[in-house]
């Protein structure tokens, strides 16, 4: 399990490496992760330090530090 939480760590990194601050809806949707995934990915990058996490309205947007 630790391993797949890995990885969908590693392609929301890379995917917000390449394209910048981004909706949570958008990175689901581009990377074909499932939001279970997203969700796992994002507290994996969180407790690592490497996320900023903005609400703008309802879009909680995502990008690296």
């Amino acid at each position: 399990m630790l391993d797949l939480i890995g990885e969908a760590a590693g392609k929301v990194w890379q995917y917000l490496n390449e394209n910048g601050p981004s909706s949570v809806t958008k990175i689901t949707s581009e990377t074909g992760l499932n939001k279970t995934d997203i969700q796992r990915a994002i507290g994996w990058l969180s407790k690592e330090d490497k996320l900023v996490m903005e609400l703008k309205g309802r879009t909680e947007t995502l990008s690296l530090k």
